[in-house]
């Protein structure tokens, strides 16, 4: 599947294509530059390439890819304390920026799947505490 339109496709010396994982390592990235973003929810095989030391940078993204669009859809886990619909739509922004800008592409859509939140470790509920207060 060819990425780009064809006026764009052909130059002078050869074509040019753009792999839709490259959007999708795009989108990862643009995505996990956004303040309030503890990182990527992926699926089975994301969790199995960390585990072998491999760095998955398109992990919890999914892409559409057209002539001229992309669609994405991102899933992440929120840091405890942000606001979901502002990190959400900062993240939207940051996608469409980066995908339009290195791309040329035109995205029609950036879903986000929030999935998670992260609690650091000093704002997790202790478990004595708890046991001590009810006996």
């Amino acid at each position: 599947m060819s990425t780009i339109a064809a006026e764009y496709e052909k130059t002078e010396i050869g074509t040019i294509q753009i792999a839709p994982e490259v959007i999708e390592v795009i989108a990862g990235l643009a995505t996990v530059e956004v303040d309030g973003v503890a990182g990527m929810s992926g699926g089975f095989a994301g969790g199995i390439a960390e585990l072998l030391g491999r760095k998955n940078l398109s992990k919890g993204v999914k892409v559409e890819v057209g002539q001229r669009e992309a669609a994405v859809d991102v899933s992440i886990i929120v840091e405890y304390g942000n606001k979901l619909p502002e990190v959400a739509s900062e993240i939207q922004r940051n996608v469409k920026r980066s995908i339009e800008m290195m791309t040329g592409l035109t995205v029609v859509e950036v879903n986000v799947h929030i999935h998670d939140v992260y609690f650091k470790p000093a704002e997790r509920f202790d478990d004595e505490e708890s046991q001590h207060r009810v006996k």
